[in-house]
């Protein structure tokens, strides 16, 4: 799975220059075990000075957002005296003068950090927490926003690792285990909850990918289709949720719940919720 989050940072500043309209944006991720941010993505430049960049904690505009963890922004970047001045060479090379640097924060620890900038100066009087208001607020709110929506990917990437890593095919032994198989049927449920979140089609497909296969074992020929979310919804009473459970993890209401059990279980000839995961079992749609 492509979980170093490249792709979220490349598409977020795409989206952060068009709700902005902001010239330049830039931007990358905090490096593992290192502490320092790599300058990886660039749009909007006319240079290559920023490319490769490696951003200091606490140094810089972005340093000081990534130990802070919280937004930072100056009116005019070379003569700012609330921030270090090792990158200014980087920075004039590109022409930049005002600059929003925004972290983005993933389970209480920076991940990345998006740049937007400008190459004029903003008029000395506007405070560098925002760049003026309204403009300046709605610049910094954008950005902002920006970031929150790469914090979402990065979790739902985490997450969706961490549940194939669980559900990995078990050793021969432990396949007969019973709780072992509860814990497959579990990953399985879970990761059919998660795919609609996804937004990249690559990854979603991915993601169900790796659902069919831990059901591998027990398809069987059969004339039965069952709709995605009849699938999802069948997964999620496999595993022991109720209709108002199953709601709350798929983001449905439990009348729609209600709904795809009662379709699933008509196609698959039954009148049970028990059945109807037995059924789905032998199928080949459930492991």
């Amino acid at each position: 799975m492509r979980a170093d989050g490249t792709a979220e940072i490349r598409g977020a500043l795409v989206r952060l220059r068009r709700a902005t309209g902001l010239p330049v944006a830039f931007g990358g991720l905090v490096e593992p075990g290192h502490r320092q941010v790599r300058i990886s993505e660039l749009s909007g430049t006319a240079t290559p000075a920023l490319s490769a960049l490696a951003v200091t904690r606490g140094n810089g505009l972005g340093g000081k957002a990534v130990a802070l963890a919280r937004p930072c922004a100056v009116t005019d970047y070379s003569v700012s005296r609330h921030i270090s001045h090792e990158y200014d060479i980087p920075v004039a090379a590109e022409g930049l003068r005002a600059v929003v640097a925004v972290p983005v924060v993933v389970r209480r620890r920076v991940r990345a950090v998006l740049y937007g900038a400008l190459r004029a100066a903003q008029p000395p009087p506007l405070p560098e927490r925002a760049w003026g208001d309204p403009h300046g607020d709605r610049t910094l709110g954008e950005a902002v926003q920006t970031a929150r929506d790469v914090e979402q990917a990065l979790v739902v990437r985490e997450e969706a690792a961490e549940l194939l890593a669980a559900a990995r095919p078990l050793p021969e032994p432990e396949r007969a285990c019973g709780a072992a198989r509860e814990q497959v049927r579990e990953a399985h449920a879970a990761l059919r909850a998660l795919a609609p979140r996804i937004a990249d089609p690559a990854l979603r497909a991915e993601l169900l990918a790796a659902c069919a296969l831990l059901t591998a074992e027990s398809a069987a020929p059969t004339a039965v289709r069952l709709a995605p979310r009849e699938v999802d919804v069948l997964a999620c009473v496999a595993a022991g949720a109720t209709n108002g459970a199953a709601a709350e993890r798929l983001g449905v209401t439990a009348e729609t719940v209600k709904a795809y059990l009662r379709s699933a279980m008509r196609k698959l000839g039954v009148r049970t919720r028990g059945q109807a995961v037995v059924a789905a079992r032998r199928a080949g749609w459930l492991p």
